[in-house]
């Protein structure tokens, strides 16, 4: 049986914005992102977040249903979109990215 304590993803919040969309994680704090579409605005999170945990030892561990549960709660009624990403993959092409530079 699959359980929720052993999500290894990220989840990704993509809200609308006046101009497009903002993106942040509520799992890596201090890592957002903007796009004018929701795929420009994924891509570009994707990309800030493996510059974000590029240099760090310790990856923060995703909370798993919580930040689910928490950005839900903290919508207000705003138009918002969850994914999520896996977070062996963020520093796999951001190592990919590297060797091709």
């Amino acid at each position: 049986m699959y359980s929720l304590k052993r999500i290894n993803y990220y989840l990704l919040v993509l809200e609308k914005s006046e101009t497009g969309f903002s993106a942040y994680s509520p799992d890596v704090f201090g890592c957002i992102a903007t796009g004018e579409t929701l795929e420009e605005t994924t891509e570009q999170m994707r990309s800030a977040l493996a510059l974000h945990l590029a240099d760090i030892k310790d990856l923060p561990k995703p909370r798993g249903i919580d930040a689910y549960l928490e950005a839900l709660s903290d919508s207000e009624g705003e138009t918002f979109y969850l994914t999520h990403i896996l977070v062996e993959n963020i520093i796999a092409n951001y190592q990919q990215e590297m060797l091709t530079l």
